[in-house]
């Protein structure tokens, strides 16, 4: 019997070795199949989403990452890629870049001035029906709401908030007789004048009142629009640029003669927000903003801090960076907007108020607690929230950029003494015009 088995196994082996083979192939490619389309079941499940950011310092980052996790964990059908893309100059060209060859990021975080350029052209997702059914819309702080707003549509949501203000040693203050920290630009300049001082006898100042922020950049306008806007000037006049006017020509001349008078120092350019000078007793005064809390905490230094100065009216610039979701597919625009739910949330809002010193956008937030311990133990935190009921955004153009530019080197020239401010002002509004065709 095995003899003839055998026998007919070789008298037949290759029809049967090339069945067996096919159908091993089959069955084989079958259960691959199987297999992958079980993968590709489950894999569908899970909605992966990009998020490109420039959050900083790298401290920051990583509190971030962590509150990513968290909602990654809580979120088994959503994967959240968060990816740091640079500092926001080299963070523009490729958003451009990204949005026109229609290979952008699931959600975008920068300031809300790249708004009108987004808008333009077509890349962002309208948000204001997905907010109107939300139930975090009535937490938002209604200061934030200027700058998520254009022609009628929410573009964005905020990510977390600030100011600016004047941060100050107090010990400096004391040594030179200050009981009271100026509220008006003439207390500031007479407080620069006693505070500008040769403290060690050798006929040449070491100490200054205030240090100015130079430079053509963002944070240079940030930093002086406060100014600008608490003279009663403004940068558009129906839509269109306007630097020259009173309020503006007032600011500049301000902190051209601060500088010329000797009591103030500038910045490096590009770099008014470094306190190197404020911690090492350098300067006196400086405007900054609550993101400094956990680097002065660390030096042991004295330090407090009060309101802009007024010229006509209070004036706050609302900082900090928004939440964009760009137009992708239904299921991960959904995804997104899960995301932006959960940053515009108590929770998430507190846990990042809390470590890094950012404002809470979220209302529940700020009355919390928690919050409400952590302003107890950090009293400077006051001055930020107070400014808030009077902060305004800066304009939401489609050319933002050339107006903040242009505005920059308006700065610079009148702070180095290379023109006066109406000449510097009216300088730059010639260059707006070709640009904006006025």
């Amino acid at each position: 019997m095995p003899i003839l088995a055998h026998k007919s196994l070789t008298n037949n082996s290759k029809f049967n070795y090339k069945s067996f083979s096919q159908a091993l192939i089959k069955g084989t490619l079958c259960l691959l199949l199987l297999c992958g389309c079980g993968d590709t079941e489950q894999l569908s499940k899970v909605t992966k989403i990009t998020f490109w950011h420039g959050i900083n310092p790298p401290e920051n980052r990583d509190i971030f990452q962590g509150l990513v996790d968290k909602f990654n964990r809580e979120h088994p059908d959503i994967e959240v890629e968060a990816l740091y893309i640079g500092q926001p100059d080299a963070q523009l060209p490729k958003i451009l870049a990204a949005t026109v060859s229609e290979q952008p990021p699931d959600i975008l975080w920068f300031v809300a001035q790249i708004t009108g350029k987004l808008n333009q052209l077509g890349a962002l997702l309208p948000l204001e029906n997905w907010l109107n059914n939300s139930t975090v819309k009535p937490e938002i702080d209604p200061a934030m709401f200027d700058s998520m707003e254009l022609n009628g549509h929410i573009l964005s949501v905020p990510f977390a908030t600030n100011n600016a203000a004047v941060f100050y040693r107090p010990s400096l203050f004391e040594k030179a007789g200050i009981t009271n920290v100026p509220q008006t630009w003439s207390e500031l300049k007479q407080t620069a004048k006693k505070l500008t001082q040769d403290t060690n006898g050798d006929d040449r100042l070491d100490q200054h009142g205030v240090l100015l922020s130079l430079g053509k950049g963002e944070w240079t306008v940030f930093a002086w629009l406060p100014l600008i806007y608490s003279a009663g000037g403004d940068l558009l006049q129906s839509g269109k640029p306007n630097l020259v006017n009173p309020g503006a020509i007032a600011a500049l001349q301000f902190g051209a003669d601060l500088v010329k008078d000797n009591l103030a120092i500038l910045s490096p350019p590009e770099r008014g927000y470094e306190i190197d000078e404020l911690i090492a007793g350098k300067v006196a005064m400086q405007i900054t903003g609550p993101w400094t809390l956990a680097q002065l905490k660390s030096t042991k230094i004295d330090y407090d801090v009060f309101a802009i100065p007024v010229a006509q009216q209070p004036a706050a610039v609302i900082g900090g960076e928004n939440l964009f979701v760009f137009k992708t597919t239904p299921k991960r625009e959904q995804a997104s907007l899960r995301f932006l739910e959960y940053v515009l949330s108590e929770e998430f809002q507190t846990a990042w108020a809390l470590k890094t010193g950012y404002l809470p956008v979220n209302l529940k937030s700020q009355q919390s607690e928690a919050y409400q311990n952590f302003v107890a133990e950090n009293p400077t935190i006051q001055v930020f929230l107070e400014q808030m009921h009077y902060a305004k955004s800066r304009p939401l153009i489609p050319q933002y950029n050339r107006l903040s530019e242009n505005l920059g080197r308006a700065i610079e020239a009148s702070l180095l003494g290379k023109q006066t401010p109406a000449e510097a002002l009216r300088r730059s509004q010639q260059r707006l015009e070709l640009i904006f065709g006025n």
